[in-house]
């Protein structure tokens, strides 16, 4: 016989042992549903019916869902936006715009790895792009190699905190509860004030470094400055327009409620497209570039829906053997409150991206922790929601799940699966080392953990742009009787007119 309790535990053990056993994610996580569901039954924590939850689930919250429609649009949009040539332009001309002072060439990578992610949403597109054009002309100028390979991975990271991010496309349709949701929109606007703070950091960080070592980051001749006044100025503007135009496409519509974020995607799709076609002259074959987006499209997509399909069969059981209560319990004691709990949650998704990719932890572990978090965080935020308890619970979530994001962008800069370090070796020339590369990302992980930790000491960072609706005046109802049962208000008698009437209120004046 084993006990209720076990039973959570044990599922998280089995999905361990699982994964470790070599089963693809998705998998693991219905082998392990499905194998803790006999035990469940054959147990009597809940009968065969129950089950029928999984199909439902996943036909209704998973196939029928229309804003993981979303997903393929920007998956395609950055697909295409990685060959088109754009990337090479602005960096060209950011380049030389900046190449004239200590660390130029830094600043040019950061500010259009920031205007990338704004249009592409890929971090594999941006880190290859990037490293492929400007590492070469770092290393020709003499730039620290550890530095040039770390900002061009972190650069390229940035991408999954800056809208229109799939992470937060996957955190918004995860972070519901019964008291509170995040949606997309508020997820985007939730997420500008760290991006743009985290951008200010990585510059800070490059300032600082080019001034107490300055042969890390010497500047760029004159004389290989080749552009200069309005020439210069036009090609910077050839790039930043087009940008511009698609992130208002993109943003600008989810931001002003013209669109919903799949039609948003939609038309961001429609402007890669549109804009690939413009610039066909420098793609040496369009077609072929189209159809290698679908195909990357699709693969994605599959990925993603058969590891969404895998964490339903996985969470229906979980909730069945009362893992939802058993999680709750466990991160809603921690000492230190609301702190302790998002201090203890980071180092524990910090490690977990060691090994999971973003889409497995949040599909797996993100939905576990939405309660506990709007329990714990609404009243941290009643206040600025002008005393809203429903305002507090969505943007706690936003909150939270912002936080996440900026916590999972690590997982793409440290080993052993760091995915942008692997993008980065496979492009980079011969002669740059392996070490270089995983000892250069260590301070830009260093830097993106201090982001973490603004974000929780500074919620005004992602709640500022979101909606405070008026505080809910909660009415109260008095009921007038004279104390005794409902019964004597239907035959009264003489006796109870000549006694002295109470009041009694249903609900206490607070």
């Amino acid at each position: 016989m084993i006990p209720l309790e076990w039973m959570p535990p044990l599922m998280f053990g089995g999905l361990v042992l699982f994964m470790l056993i070599g089963f693809p994610v998705a998998f693991s996580l219905m082998a392990a549903g499905l194998f803790f569901s006999v035990i469940a039954m054959s147990e009597g924590f809940f009968g065969m019916s129950f089950l029928q939850a999984i199909p439902q689930r996943i036909f209704g919250s998973v196939l029928a869902n229309d804003l993981l429609l979303a997903i393929p649009f920007f998956t395609f949009m950055g697909a295409i936006l990685e060959r088109c040539g754009l990337a090479e332009e602005m960096l060209d001309s950011m380049g030389q715009l900046f190449g004239r002072i200590r660390g130029g060439l830094g600043y040019s990578v950061i500010i259009v790895g920031f205007i990338l992610g704004a249009i592409t949403g890929t971090v594999a597109a941006q880190v290859i792009a990037m490293a492929m054009i400007s590492l070469p002309v770092m290393m020709r100028y003499g730039y620290n190699m550890r530095y040039a390979t770390g900002v061009l991975a972190a650069s390229g990271t940035i991408t999954q905190l800056v809208p229109p991010s799939l992470v937060l496309i996957v955190l918004a349709d995860q972070l519901k509860t019964q008291s509170g949701s995040a949606d997309v929109g508020s997820m985007y606007l939730g997420a500008w004030g760290p991006s743009l703070l985290q951008i200010a950091l990585f510059a800070l960080y490059t300032f600082f470094l080019s001034r107490f070592r300055p042969d890390y980051l010497p500047a760029v001749p004159e004389s290989e400055l080749t552009l200069k006044g309005w020439s210069l100025w036009k090609k910077c503007l050839m790039g930043i327009i087009p940008s511009a135009v698609l992130i208002f496409l993109v943003l600008g519509t989810i931001m002003t409620g013209i669109a919903t974020p799949t039609e948003s995607g939609a038309m961001g799709a429609m402007g890669a497209l549109l804009l690939a076609w413009l610039r066909r002259a420098s793609i040496p074959n369009l077609k072929g570039l189209i159809q290698e987006a679908y195909q990357n499209t699709m693969r994605i997509t599959t990925m993603v829906i058969f590891i969404l399909i895998g964490s339903t069969c996985f969470s229906v059981v979980f909730q069945g053997v009362d893992g939802g209560h058993w999680v709750e319990e466990l991160f809603s004691n921690l000492p230190g409150g609301w702190v302790g709990f998002l201090i203890v949650v980071n180092l524990f998704i910090f490690f977990l991206a060691f090994f999971l990719d973003f889409f497995e932890i949040a599909f797996i572990v993100v939905p576990l922790l939405a309660p506990v978090a709007v329990k714990l965080l609404s009243p941290v935020l009643l206040d600025s929601m002008n005393g809203n308890p429903q305002a507090a619970a969505s943007a706690a979530l936003v909150w939270f799940g912002v936080m996440l994001c900026v916590n999972m962008q690590t997982s793409f800069m440290h080993p052993p699966f760091g995915f942008a370090l692997f993008y980065l070796r496979g492009v980079a020339p011969k002669e740059v080392k392996s070490s270089d590369i995983y000892w250069g990302a260590l301070p830009w992980v260093g830097l993106q953990l201090i982001m973490v930790l603004v974000v929780i000491a500074f919620p005004a960072l992602v709640t500022t742009l979101l909606d405070k609706p008026a505080a809910i005046i909660q009415s109260q109802e008095f009921n007038f009787t004279n104390g005794e049962d409902k019964a004597s208000e239907t035959s009264p008698n003489k006796g109870d007119e000549d006694a002295p009437v109470q009041f009694q209120l249903d609900k206490p004046l607070k």
